[in-house]
């Protein structure tokens, strides 16, 4: 079977890489010719364990390929899965001048029947122009070519997504035809041979199933870190509290965990995007936006606590930060938790220390983009922001320690060390990786979130 994807981006590789490994012959198209001329080199545009591995295993396997023109695969293919970034616009609403791009090519280009696949994230309704923006552009040639459109929404969970993508929970996908339900199956069923998962249903439900789903997960955080909030004022202790829900089997206990507040490509692309959607239709999503506001407030929640210690001015103090990615295994910054208390520290006087495993160059690229950016009115020093070598030159003279994210490497350090490195034994954990007895044992004052 025969199949192409355009974009190659993060969902449009790991699907590529993941279809071509069950023999599929699998063609990436994108217009960015630097990017597929350096996955013909085997440079790998982003961060993933695993996927280089696998992307090269592939193309040597002539599996995988890589072009920037849809012309030279379009005749060859039966589905063209479209996996075109969606970004917010600034009202928050999905921007989908690149899926309907697609959906234009794909109509001036067709000569045979062809299932298009939207696997990007994107607003109920979206199907619905697809076929549109396809059928405008076979009517102005004159022809009657039939096609089908269809939803198959990814659920891939960045640092762990070529696991999700052979071994998925479940597979939601929209159709409106038996061929296109049949060609779905037909391509899916090697990845679910022991427990056949793909859930069937219309293409709205489909498009929504996405959205519903990031949304209450992004809603399971916010209650946690709402909650955690409430047990610093009263005493109780979060980590307590979560093991006494979690068991709950009606609770269950994944995305239960305090922290920082989430970040990453999805969870806050997607919960602006909802709420814009109900807004639209005339509804008012309260509990989203309250989810988001918790969110956006508890981002800044280890600032807060430096600045109860030291007061608003900073000036002088060096912070320490271990972590920049919004979550471990991967070099996604997208709205990650840690530039927003860079930015307030930042703001504050201090000098900000830090050091991710993998997240250093994106960052450094993120930061030099905001030295140049000139809509805010509000301007940090990032020249006062060192990038270290290892957790250890992080520490290096620094009145506190904040841990953002909780990649591996930071979880057993060497705290002797750190102690030594630190001007003050101050540990603020962002993500309750530490246990408060043994930190305070070791000498250290200690803050956890709740």
């Amino acid at each position: 079977m025969k199949i192409a994807i355009i974009g190659t981006g993060y969902v449009g590789l790991v699907s590529g890489a993941c279809f071509a490994e069950m023999g599929v012959d699998v063609t990436c198209v994108d217009v960015d010719s630097t990017k597929i001329d350096n996955l013909h080199k085997g440079i790998i545009p982003i961060y993933e364990p695993g996927l280089e591995d696998m992307v090269n295993r592939n193309v040597k396997a002539e599996r995988l390929h890589f072009s920037t023109r849809l012309d030279d695969v379009l005749d060859d293919v039966e589905v063209i899965f479209s996996a075109v970034g969606t970004p917010p616009n600034e009202d928050g609403s999905a921007d989908l001048k690149y899926v309907l791009q697609v959906a234009r090519e794909v109509g001036q280009k067709m000569n045979k029947y062809v299932l298009l696949v939207t696997k990007s994230t994107v607003p109920v309704g979206t199907a619905r122009l697809v076929k549109q923006a396809i059928q405008e552009e076979l009517d102005k040639r004159g022809v009657s070519i039939p096609f089908d459109v269809a939803s198959n929404p990814e659920f891939l969970k960045e640092g762990d997504a070529i696991n999700d993508f052979m071994s998925p929970d479940r597979v939601v996908v929209g159709t409106e035809s038996e061929k296109a339900k049949e060609l779905i199956t037909r391509l899916y069923r090697p990845f679910l041979l022991n427990n056949f998962r793909v859930i069937f249903m219309d293409i709205p439900s489909a498009e929504m199933t996405k959205y519903a789903a990031n949304s209450m997960l992004a809603t399971r955080i916010s209650f946690m870190n709402d909650i955690a909030n409430l047990c610093e004022i009263i005493g109780a202790d979060i980590n307590m509290v979560r093991k006494g829900i979690g068991t709950d089997v009606r609770i269950g206990s994944k995305f239960l965990y305090a922290g920082s507040g989430y970040g990453g490509s999805c969870f806050p692309k997607d919960v602006q995007a909802l709420i814009r959607t109900a807004e639209e239709n005339g509804y008012e999503l309260k509990l989203l936006k309250a989810v988001e506001e918790v969110n956006n407030t508890q981002k800044e929640v280890l600032f807060r606590k430096l600045a109860k210690r030291w007061g608003h001015d900073m000036s002088g103090k060096t912070v320490a930060v271990w972590g920049l990615a919004f979550k471990p295994n991967t070099d996604d910054i997208r709205q990650a938790p840690a530039f927003d208390i860079i930015r307030k520290l930042l703001l504050a006087g201090a000098t900000v220390r830090c050091f991710d495993p993998i997240a250093i160059p994106a960052s450094k690229s993120y930061l030099e983009y905001l030295e140049k950016d000139n809509n805010t009115t509000e301007k940090p020093d990032y020249s006062k922001v060192y990038f270290a070598n290892d957790i250890y030159d992080a520490t290096f003279d620094a009145d506190a320690l904040l841990l953002v994210t909780e990649w591996k490497e930071f979880r057993m350090p060497s705290w002797n060390v750190v102690k030594k490195s630190l001007k003050n034994p101050l540990v603020l954990d962002g993500r309750n990786i530490y246990d408060k007895t043994e930190m305070k044992e070791l000498g250290f004052e200690y803050e956890c979130i709740g």
